[in-house]
């Protein structure tokens, strides 16, 4: 047995779970305590995209591994060798155990870095507002679903909601309708609907320039109530927010 970490409590029951590719899992549950950090005034709102993974309001950019993306040739050619064996027979199982063996090293990878980030994010900030988006309606187009399902979006805010639960932090998810990427953090000026070419724009109205996801980032952060950042009419913007975690 490899022990990924050592139980904090004695463990009330215990689940062994086989998964697709023959790899056995124990599953302890565990009694434990939250475990609050200590308080710091950072905050930070974040910008969820495809080609850079989270844009941060203080101008952090953090790329994801992808896994898929990087070994997709390898993906398809055992899908296909898959898909020519007879379903019941020895070389099928094989060939399935092969495929599944695959998915279980690249959900891994991608686990291992949203565990990591949520971690990193959570310990360095006291709130940290997210975005509400509608991933099962956007892996609906068939150009991005991979790339979405590749990235893992609804993970990491799982990840989010309960590490900031555990560790004493705010979590906070503002609607999926605020203009955050059109509307200028500097003013708060509305500009008109931009193209997902347009990564970097200029505010009509004061003249400044914006990196497109950076942009979205502050906004998404004055729409959780958490920056100085003023609106046009000189006061903070107000919105309604869902809090995750008091």
């Amino acid at each position: 047995m490899v022990w990924s970490r050592p139980l904090p409590n004695p463990p009330s029951s215990v689940t062994v779970i086989k998964d697709s590719a023959n790899r056995y899992f124990l599953s302890f549950v565990v009694e434990i305590q939250p475990e609050a950090l200590p308080k710091t005034d950072s905050s930070v709102g974040i910008d969820l995209g495809i080609k850079t993974f989270a844009t941060l309001s203080n101008g952090q950019k953090i790329d994801a591994p992808k896994p898929l993306k990087k070994r997709i040739n390898n993906y398809r050619k055992l899908s296909k060798s898959l898909s020519k064996k007879t379903r019941g027979s020895k070389r099928y199982e094989k060939a399935r155990i092969r495929v599944a063996k695959f998915q279980a090293k690249l959900k891994d990878t991608r686990t291992d870095f949203l565990h990591k980030l949520s971690t990193k994010i959570i310990r360095e900030n006291q709130t940290v507002v997210l975005e509400d988006l509608n991933v099962s309606g956007m892996v609906r187009n068939r150009k991005l679903s991979r790339a979405i399902s590749d990235l893992g979006w609804r993970q990491f805010r799982t990840f989010l909601e309960g590490k900031a639960e555990k560790y004493g932090r705010d979590f906070r998810v503002i609607s999926r309708w605020e203009p955050t990427s059109k509307t200028c953090s500097s003013c708060g000026f509305k500009g008109g609907k931009l193209d997902l070419q347009v990564r970097e724009w200029e505010c009509l109205n004061c003249g400044a320039k914006h990196d497109r996801d950076e942009n979205a980032a502050i906004n998404i952060l004055v729409a959780g109530g958490h920056s100085e950042t003023k609106n046009g009419r000189g006061g903070k913007r107000k919105t309604n927010v869902k809090v995750a975690a008091p």
